[in-house]
């Protein structure tokens, strides 16, 4: 049966939870807008629904996934039409006492022709009247094509490829950053690109990802082993900061989206805690910011639930270091104040 928004909200709210520290500022630094993905559609009203449900976000950080491409004119324009579709959703989002799109995060080639590169990204700049924080290029590649999840590049050698690089190099001069989401197994070979593009601050996201399913299938321990070491050797990048969340996958194996009932928060403490402390203990909380991840998460836990279990992992850290794990990473890094 196809997923559709009342289906899967009659799922999610098997588990509603009464919300924990309702006061909290918080900044979620990676979501998406969609007409058409394959999911529910998810606009500004879905995303208020979400970002309403009991705790306090205040600003959030749009994270380009392929939506609304031109469908004229030059290629390389193309993604801008992503950067018109969500600064017009921003606009719209400046109401008092609602969540309100204050960055976004647009897609570029950064292995094209400079000249050109440097057309596109100007070109986001004018579409994001003041909104265009920085560009995301995904790195994922999987060259056995196991994972049955998706490939963001059809080469296996993205980060190392001369001119890629001098493309991250090139956001970092004129004061963008970078986003990745690539696979574990590639981690290393990520930061190999952030030691040689080390002027520019380079965003990883959820986690690296540590894959659960395919080859990996059975053997999490195993890939939490070479997930920790890999996250350890990149902590040593200072330009490096890391978005903590988007474990919730399917292709991270806990496959809570095909039981009866979605998982509690509690649940979700339990299954991801070690993931997050590693990561904050490596990187420290100024360098680590908590991300929805939604709606491609809300496959499996629902958006009050994910935040609980964010404040319940929070708990033995400082107010200072919970501000920057909540509001002040994200707000310092996407340049949001």
């Amino acid at each position: 049966m196809p997923l559709t928004k009342e289906s899967q909200r009659a799922w999610l709210n098997q588990s509603r939870e009464e919300i924990l520290d309702p006061a909290r500022e918080i900044i979620d630094p990676h979501h998406h807008l969609w007409r058409h993905s394959g999911l529910p559609e998810y606009l500004l009203a879905d995303l208020w629904e979400d970002t309403q449900s009991g705790h306090n976000i205040v600003k959030t950080v749009f994270m380009e996934c392929g939506a609304e491409y031109r469908q004229s004119g030059p290629g390389h324009l193309k993604a801008v039409g992503e950067t018109e579709f969500v600064r017009a959703a921003a606009a719209a989002s400046a109401v008092p006492g609602k969540a309100e799109i204050a960055g976004i995060v647009a897609h570029a080639d950064l292995d094209m022709d400079q000249g050109l590169l440097k057309e596109t990204l100007q070109a986001h700049e004018t579409a994001g009247d003041g909104l265009f924080k920085g560009i995301r290029h995904g790195g994922a590649h999987d060259p056995g094509k196991n994972l049955r999840w998706m490939n963001a590049t059809p080469h296996a050698d993205l980060f190392s490829r001369d001119r890629f690089r001098r493309g991250v190099a090139l956001l970092g001069d004129l004061g963008y950053s970078y986003d990745s989401w690539h696979y574990h197994f590639q981690n290393d070979a990520f930061t190999d690109l952030a030691i040689a593009c080390s002027g520019t601050t380079i965003v990883l996201d959820h986690f690296g990802t540590p894959c659960g399913v395919g080859d990996f299938a059975g053997d999490m321990a195993a890939v939490f082993d070479q997930w920790k070491a890999g996250i350890s050797r990149m902590a040593q990048c200072p330009n490096v900061v890391v978005k903590i969340g988007g474990l919730a996958m399917p292709v991270n194996g806990f496959g809570w989206h095909k039981q009866d009932r979605p998982p509690t928060s509690d649940e979700v403490v339990a299954a991801h805690r070690d993931y997050y402390l590693h990561t904050i203990d490596a990187f420290g909380p100024s360098r680590c910011m908590f991300e929805s991840n939604f709606p491609v998460d809300k496959r499996s836990l629902s958006y009050d639930v994910y935040w609980n279990a964010m404040k319940k992992i929070a708990e033995g850290f400082s107010a200072e270091e919970q501000h920057a794990l909540f509001y002040g990473t994200a707000e310092r890094i996407y340049r949001l104040g």
